[in-house]
């Protein structure tokens, strides 16, 4: 298997296939690259070079203690990048991986970044504060919290049902609990908060590449709302393309659409 080493000595392994402008695909909570394999393929036969990643803690990357953070993740995808040697890469981030992009650009510039992707999102920011009226209460993912501690093989099963909107097979479902099951305790609990209580506000107001925003409006799991809308406003001359009737997990209930929305948006780019 393909490793590449962290500031902090942790491995966070990586898949990397085919050949021409290269595309890095960041995952969500809490399944690992598997989750784009169709994706990978698919652009690996359309002539380009694919990369993705396991975020430490999730997969077969190493399952630090500390480190699970957002800003501690956008390390790890610029070592990537920069161990890979990659210029002019478009990044794909869905859900928690949507966040982790935002922060990659917000924290190390956009000087190897030709666009990005953002894929039910969680950015700008998910919980609800004074400034965001319009995000969810802690005791959502206090929630998720509690699930996750008690009994997570059991959490991870009944979360496919909002997760793909009731449109999973029972192999789709053996899949995500499988990936789920691979990240470890500490880290699933702490990318919970990652993910729901980063803010990407500034982050967003950073990205000058471009930008396309996809959502389901009827994504249970990041609704768009708060998401979606709101990103779109903050970055500059993007782009925001909305799967009416869609999910959360779009790549894989809305894949051929989702295939022909990412496909495009990359040949434009050229």
């Amino acid at each position: 298997m393909s490793f590449i080493t962290a500031r902090d000595g942790a491995k966070i392994f990586y898949k990397d296939w085919g050949k021409g402008q290269p595309v890095v695909f960041s995952h969500g909570w809490p399944l690992n690259a598997d989750s784009w394999d169709e994706q990978l393929v698919f652009l690996a036969n359309h002539g380009y070079r694919v990369i993705a990643h396991d975020r430490r803690g999730h997969g077969r990357s190493d399952q630090t203690w500390d480190g699970n953070e957002m800003d501690t993740y956008a390390d790890d995808l610029k070592a990537l990048v920069d161990q890979l040697g990659l210029e002019k890469a478009v990044h794909v981030g869905h859900s928690t991986g949507g966040g982790e992009v935002a922060r990659y650009i917000g924290r190390h510039g956009t000087a190897k970044v030709a666009g990005a992707l953002l894929l039910g999102a969680v950015p700008p920011l998910m919980l609800k504060t004074d400034t965001n009226p319009d995000g969810l209460p802690i005791e959502a993912f206090d929630a998720i919290r509690n699930g996750v501690s008690s009994d997570r093989s059991q959490f991870y099963k009944d979360l496919t049902t909002p997760f793909f909107g009731g449109r999973a097979t029972q192999g789709i479902i053996d899949q995500f609990w499988l990936m789920s099951m691979q990240t470890g305790l500490k880290a699933a609990l702490d990318c919970i908060k990652a993910f729901s209580e980063t803010d990407f506000r500034e982050d967003l107001r950073k990205i000058d590449v471009p930008t396309l925003f996809i959502h389901g409006d009827q994504d249970q799991i990041v609704p768009i709302g708060a998401a979606a809308h709101a990103g779109h406003k903050l970055v500059k001359d993007s782009q925001l393309k909305v799967y009416e009737g869609g999910d959360h997990a779009l790549a894989v209930t809305h894949r051929d659409r989702f295939h022909a929305d990412l496909l495009e948006f990359l040949k434009g780019l050229k």
